[in-house]
């Protein structure tokens, strides 16, 4: 070999070394960034004449498609499963343990608690307030659980119109990438912070829309929902698919999807199927849409049908005689008689009859009658006693919601408070296995990534390299030098 050929050789190995320790470097910088992806170089023999050296062929960048592919859907189902156990707390928090005052169950417990206790002694008009400020109390903790509910379910319109806006962007900007990747690796460049970028993008809306990428050519990735939906494929079109959908604020116990008073998602202008089990459903997107299509309204239901089982038990036909056929009885739906056609949203309207309104002078109703002209006898408990009795008597509630057996009124309240702590310890179990098995798959996906320890080994071997290669040039040098003395 010629003094010029080993001088091109060590030359060519520096150059190598130099790019494969700048490498080294940014995968040991990056260890623990998400979406980073470990460089490698890519190396060839030089048979270009019989100098040898290298060629650098390009920057491989590193990674395990498969741990990917399922770490993404975990992050959906993830989502899914944090969204749901957030909204059954919200709603658990609202009624409050059972065994509080303050509580759906503690309120109604003090309501028939006082109606006990005034029959014991009826001529006593602090007693009668007390039964109207314990039933109004009760009442306004229905209206706050349905206003709740209705809250939820706007706050759930509003999270699908800012998650579906999100998502159009970010498949814009994998369109974007797609295009950057493929014009770099065109022109011979390295396109792996691009890559490193677009992952990044699909990572952050990994979580709404359960994702499957799939490699095309000259490095773009198409982009499919888990059901097969197409959102971005370059062989077919360029443009990624426009997610359209409308939001309404406030939502109300009307409204919903089914009657059309709702917005659902549109696919470049066509209407897809919203639910969960939907085109775009198994991630926070699904579930906001399951939060407010059919978990909230569903406790919405159940909650109207209690507003409806206690105005029935008070109402004409009932323990006070005095009442008309028209009559609204001790509780109304917002001041009037309740019309069974009317029943949704009824948790929302219910309120105590204001002829015993606690803050006036007309309590003693409550012992003489709603349809009393004048007070009674003071000592007449039967009033009183009735009330009590129609809250224990087993009923067929007149609300599909209840179901269809006999039951009192304290059974109805008790079911619904267990009926929600069971939905959310059922959330709770859903989110602990989801997290559990998305931190799994994250730090698979870690480990799968850049080893420190290997990249420090990879370093003292460019070292030696190195120096192998400088100490060619040198001896290059010290002998060009003695031929030049000679």
């Amino acid at each position: 070999m010629s003094l010029s050929g080993a001088l091109s050789n060590a030359l060519s190995g520096l150059t190598a070394n130099s790019r494969s320790a700048g490498l080294v470097a940014s995968n040991i910088a990056n260890a623990t960034t998400e979406s980073y992806g470990r460089r490698t170089l890519d190396l060839s023999a030089r048979t270009l004449g019989n100098s040898g050296g290298v060629w650098i062929d390009g920057v491989t960048r590193n990674v395990d498609p498969a741990v990917l592919a399922d770490r993404r859907l975990s992050d959906a189902q993830s989502g899914f499963a944090d969204e749901m156990q957030s909204f059954a707390s919200r709603v658990e928090t609202l009624l409050g343990p059972t065994d509080t005052a303050g509580s759906l169950v503690g309120r109604y417990a003090a309501f028939e608690t006082a109606l006990l206790s005034a029959a014991t002694d009826p001529a006593s008009d602090q007693r009668l307030k007390l039964v109207a400020q314990r039933a109004e109390d009760f009442t306004t903790m229905l209206n706050q659980i349905s206003v709740e509910i209705q809250d939820a379910r706007t706050d759930a319109d509003r999270s699908i119109g800012s998650q579906v806006t999100r998502f159009n962007t970010a498949l814009g900007r994998v369109s974007e990438l797609n295009t950057a990747i493929s014009d770099s690796l065109l022109r011979g460049g390295d396109p792996a912070s691009l890559m490193d970028q677009r992952q990044r993008v699909i990572d952050d809306v990994s979580d709404i829309v359960p994702l499957r990428s799939v490699a095309r050519e000259n490095g773009a990735v198409a982009l499919y929902a888990a059901s097969g939906t197409v959102l971005l494929d370059p062989d077919f079109h360029s443009d990624p698919v426009e997610i359209s959908f409308t939001p309404q604020d406030p939502v109300t116990a009307d409204l919903s999807i089914g009657a059309g008073t709702l917005s659902g998602l549109e696919v470049n202008g066509k209407a897809v199927n919203s639910s969960n089990d939907g085109a775009l459903g198994g991630g926070t997107l699904g579930a906001q849409f399951q939060i407010r299509d059919i978990v909230a309204p569903d406790m919405q239901a159940a909650i109207d049908g209690i507003a409806r089982d206690l105005i029935e038990r008070f109402a004409p036909g009932g323990p006070d005689s005095t009442l008309g056929a028209t009559d609204p009885g001790l509780f109304t739906d917002a001041g009037t008689a309740f019309d069974p056609l009317d029943e949704t949203g009824l948790a929302g309207r219910i309120a105590l009859n204001s002829l015993v309104d606690p803050a006036g002078s007309g309590t003693w109703r409550l012992r003489d009658g709603l349809g009393a002209a004048v007070q009674g006898p003071v000592g007449e408990a039967r009033l009183l006693r009735g009330y009590s009795d129609a809250l224990d008597a087993l009923m067929s509630p007149g609300s599909a919601a209840l179901g269809s057996g006999a039951q009192s009124f304290a059974q109805h309240v008790a079911d619904f408070h267990a009926a929600i702590a069971a939905a959310r310890l059922r959330a709770d179990g859903e989110q602990s296995f989801s997290s559990a098995q998305n931190t799994a798959l994250k730090e698979l996906e870690l480990s799968k990534g850049v080893d420190t320890d290997a990249e420090l080994q990879e370093l003292l071997r460019i070292e030696q390299h190195y120096a192998a290669n400088a100490r060619v040039i040198t001896t290059v040098d010290e002998l060009m030098q003695t031929l030049m003395n000679i």
